[in-house]
């Protein structure tokens, strides 16, 4: 029996991935992470890092963050309380849906999770006040080959659902993608 369903988003390799819970009269139970499961939907790699943010505010946005090859990550991202809208954009060179992106509610009560392949930034709002997300990383955090995509940036066009309450100063200062930026080549 799977632990998980999978539906494909019109980004190649971005994937909602939804835990199945197993109940009884002392609570619950679901899967966060199988190696095996997840190669389905192309996840070959071992976890490299785990990381955990804590977000106050609803209306905050983080991202859009994302590592250049070599250090390229794939990412799961689950909701552990409250609500985010996810979003990946594909910055992927040669790739017929470059400079799209895609948004997904990721919650705790649907269980769902968000894959970003490798070549994507990712990037989420907080629908509500406290809000808990993991990460998986396939790839450890390389200060060297950091990079982002400034979340307003009209060539990208993320349509934010809330009005933005709190946004780092790094964010904010991402440059907007310039017309030489011809994707990211993994």
């Amino acid at each position: 029996m799977g632990r998980f369903e999978f539906s494909f988003a019109p980004i190649e390799g971005v994937c909602v991935v939804e835990r199945k819970r197993i109940g009884d009269s002392r609570g619950s139970f679901s899967r966060m992470f199988c190696v095996e499961d997840l190669a389905a939907v192309n996840w070959t790699k071992s976890i490299a890092q785990i990381n955990h943010t804590v977000n106050k505010k609803s209306g905050t946005v983080r991202g859009m963050h994302f590592q250049r090859p070599p250090y390229a990550e794939m990412k799961l991202v689950s909701c552990l309380r409250g609500a985010v809208w996810d979003v990946a954009v594909d910055l992927r060179a040669g790739s017929p849906t470059f400079l799209k992106w895609h948004a997904e509610v990721l919650s705790a009560d649907n269980l769902c999770a968000m894959l970003i392949p490798e070549g994507c930034a990712h990037g989420y709002q907080t629908l509500t006040d406290d809000v808990e997300l993991l990460y998986f990383h396939s790839v450890a955090y390389e200060p060297s080959a950091e990079g982002g995509v400034n979340p307003h940036d009209p060539r990208i066009g993320i349509a934010w659902p809330l009005v933005i309450t709190e946004m780092s100063a790094r964010d904010l200062n991402h440059a907007h993608v310039s017309d030489h930026f011809e994707g990211l080549t993994l």
